[in-house]
């Protein structure tokens, strides 16, 4: 008989429920009064009735969705919490959908308030319905999300069709999503109340409803770990002698099955001698516009256009460093031009596939003391937006808004209150880059833009009463940001359509022409790398160099009410470009499968932990979601013992190189082709250099780099950990403790 393995339907409240949890105090809360959360969540249909489903998730994004949606407008702009609540909008992934909607980052006496917006808007949704304008922004993001190509199409897909073919639901119906979309614009066109019926039966009229909320305990640290001993005693007390005795032996076995090698021999492999010995080659055409080198890279974009900028940070005054990474989140999202920030949030969705501004730190290929810094624009289009596309961009370079102050202080409230959730999930990032900050000119310059520096300014501007200050600064660093005099352009289109982009570019620089000025460089000490290698006399990427920089040790300990800990160590050894590289590569790769991993998550019993090496020069070892600390400090150490000592097999070794050649061959989208020549200078020639000599790398070579960087006293590092208070930290007057 074939089991039974269907989910029945959840059986259906017939009133709405309310619950209540405490949580941990947030050390990185901006206001600690204000650290309540409370979200309302909807059962909704059956995933497999798919056109439901799409026209469910679609209304998800039309509630939801940027500052033209009602939510947003309802519950964040009256900044009466920080962000949505961590689960927000439609989850299809169980047999019955669910729809939630909540708030975080607020004051307890706000709670009723907040349950109250939430059901005045779902009746403001029905009286009034969603512009028409909005639908098409949102139809014309599922036509992108069609058009675009990236390299994980396959298991996107795969993860897309899963939830409803397990419940028996037709997976092909689900990617016949022109389908769906040409069934909703009929839906629409018969009905002009089509979605108002739907709130109104889904939300309105539904009585499974929870409304959950959470409030801080000061104590909930203290009683989770009183409550887990007083349960390990019970368990302690109900064992014999005879159990305690089985149990001791089974942990001796465990030991022993940990340590011993397993032999994989009977597993299907690759060899190295699979790998392809060379790299395609990626052609690229160098060009200007109005006086900007471009790079031109014609690709099968399916009827997309990408365009990148690089503008340079060489002339900002140092005082303004710190705010970049928040002018980079906010400069799209105040209004520009005649449109103010939700017609240009509309404008964004209709005619672009989004538009982004990101910090950019490259270090150089060739010197550790040496780095690129910038910002990059981004932003992709369907080819007949192209035209409008860069309209938008123009009218930021000319006349962005940075007038109202309310926009900016809910764009400073999500951002912090983002930065300090992302801790826990990215843990051991925030500790490797603190590690690393005291050993490149790079390194430290990361610290400021992405690392616990950053979360901790903004902490402190959230904090702010008055953001005046912060608005006068943003006009100030736009004018040597947004410079084509400091810049230089990318354009990946089809053949095709390349000419016209060329055109479209040609005509944005006439139009920013204006913000064209030869600014003094901060620092003295600029080095020029052609863009063009074969060109030397041609336009170049101008990389700081310091060579006044000093390395020094540093250990760093962050405490934060986390019950786990995010430990790193960093260790500075050697560019892209050295041939030592290619051997620290292998070598972090296999200290991770081989060593590390054994003992930090088999045997230590952390989420994961493992070395890698970084274009930076730096090599780290990290640990994530880790209940030691101290102690896997020595576990890194004990790597490197294991790594001199050459107690690894060829197999290892050759196991680490398909590692790593699996991401170095990792496929490139369309749209990202060309892109790590035009950021860092990579060259095709360069990336082959290094293919080369990862093939040639022995297990001499692996004991000799281990011996010569990763030996004690041998090279200069960093130590990093995040987590819970440490007695034996604070007594160690070597840790600097924040």
């Amino acid at each position: 008989t074939q089991p039974d393995t269907q989910v029945p339907p959840q059986p259906h409240w017939t009133s709405p429920r309310e619950e209540h949890v405490t949580c941990g105090p947030d050390a990185l809360a901006p206001d600690p009064a204000r650290q309540n959360t409370l979200c309302m969540s909807y059962l909704l249909g059956d995933i497999t009735d798919t056109s439901e489903a799409f026209t469910l998730s679609l209304l998800s994004s039309l509630m939801i969705s940027g500052p033209n949606s009602p939510f947003y407008k309802a519950l964040i702009e009256p900044k009466i919490g920080t962000d949505f609540s961590s689960v927000v909008g439609y989850d299809g992934s169980t047999k019955e959908a669910s729809f939630s909607i909540g708030l975080q980052g607020m004051a307890e006496d706000d709670i009723e308030r907040v349950k109250q917006i939430i059901n005045q808007t779902i009746d403001d949704i029905i009286a009034n319905g969603f512009e028409e304008e909005r639908i098409e922004a949102l139809l014309h993001k599922i036509e992108i999300q069609m058009k675009h190509q990236s390299t994980s199409f396959g298991l996107s897909l795969a993860s897309y069709i899963a939830s409803c073919w397990n419940h028996d639901g037709d997976p092909v119906e689900l990617l016949q999503i022109s389908e769906s979309v040409a069934q909703f614009r009929r839906a629409l066109a018969e009905n002009p109340r089509f979605l108002q019926e739907k709130v109104q039966q889904h939300f309105k009229e539904n009585t499974h409803r929870l409304t959950l909320s959470m409030s801080p305990d000061q104590s909930y640290l203290e009683k989770q770990a009183k409550a887990e001993e007083d349960k390990l005693q019970q368990k302690i007390q109900a064992l014999s002698d005879g159990d305690k005795k089985e149990i001791y032996e089974k942990g001796l076995e465990l030991l022993a099955a940990q340590s011993k090698t397993q032999d994989a021999s009977c597993l299907p492999a690759l060899q190295v001698s699979d790998i392809e010995p060379t790299i395609p080659v990626t052609p690229v055409q160098m060009g200007t516009a109005g006086g900007v080198p471009v790079q031109y890279c014609e690709q099968p974009t399916n009827g997309m256009v990408y365009f990148r900028a690089m503008c340079s940070l060489n002339t900002l005054p140092e005082d303004l460093k710190q705010y970049v990474p928040l002018f980079c989140s906010v400069i799209t999202r105040m209004g520009c031009g005649s449109l103010d920030y939700r017609q240009q949030a509309q404008q964004m969705e209709l005619k672009t596939g989004g538009v982004s501004v990101s910090t950019q730190v490259i270090p150089d290929s060739t010197h550790l003391d040496m780095y690129e810094q910038g910002v990059l624009l981004f932003s992709s289009c369907l080819e007949r937006n192209l035209a409008d596309m860069f309209h938008l961009w123009s009218d930021l370079f000319n006349s962005p808004r940075f007038d109202d102050e309310e926009r900016l202080r809910v764009l400073v409230m999500m951002s912090a209150q983002e930065l300090a959730n992302g801790i826990s999930y990215s843990g051991h990032m925030y500790a490797m880059t603190r590690a690393g900050r005291s050993l490149s000119p790079a390194g430290d310059l990361q610290e400021t833009f992405v690392g616990m520096e950053q979360v901790k300014f903004m902490k402190r501007i959230a904090e702010m009463s008055d953001l005046k200050q912060v608005l006068r600064t943003l006009p100030r660093i736009k004018k040597h940001l947004l410079n084509p005099e400091n810049m230089r352009c990318a354009v990946n289109a089809t053949p095709q359509k390349m000419s016209d982009a060329a055109g479209q570019l040609e005509h944005f620089m006439k139009d920013i022409a204006g913000n064209r000025k030869e600014r003094k460089t901060v620092r003295t000490s600029i080095i020029e790398r052609p863009l063009d290698p074969l060109v030397t006399t041609g336009p170049s990427r101008k990389l700081i160099s310091d060579s006044t920089f000093q390395p020094c040790q540093m250990k760093t300990f962050f405490p934060l009410p986390f019950p786990v800990n995010f430990v790193s160590e960093c260790i500075r050894t050697v560019p892209f470009a050295h041939q030592d590289y290619a051997s620290l590569c292998i070598l972090a790769r296999m200290m991770t499968a081989k060593f590390l991993h054994g003992e930090i998550r088999e045997k230590g019993g952390a989420y994961g932990g493992g070395a890698r090496m970084g274009g930076g020069g730096l090599f780290s070892f990290y640990s994530y979601r880790d209940p030691n600390s101290v102690q896997t400090l020595s576990a890194f150490r004990k790597g490197v013992d294991w790594a001199r000592s050459g107690q690894f097999s060829q197999q290892d070794i050759d196991e680490a190189k398909l590692s790593v050649f699996s991401a170095v061959d990792s496929p490139v989208a369309p749209s990202d082709k060309g892109t790590g020549r035009f950021l860092s200078g990579i060259t095709d020639e360069m990336k082959q250099a290094h293919r080369e000599r990862l093939f040639m790398v022995t297990d001499k070579n692996l004991q000799d780099v281990a011996e010569r960087y990763l030996g004690l006293g041998q090279q200069t590092c960093g130590v990093a950990i995040i987590g819970p208070e440490n007695e034996s930290i604070k007594k160690d007057p070597s840790w600097i403790v924040k």
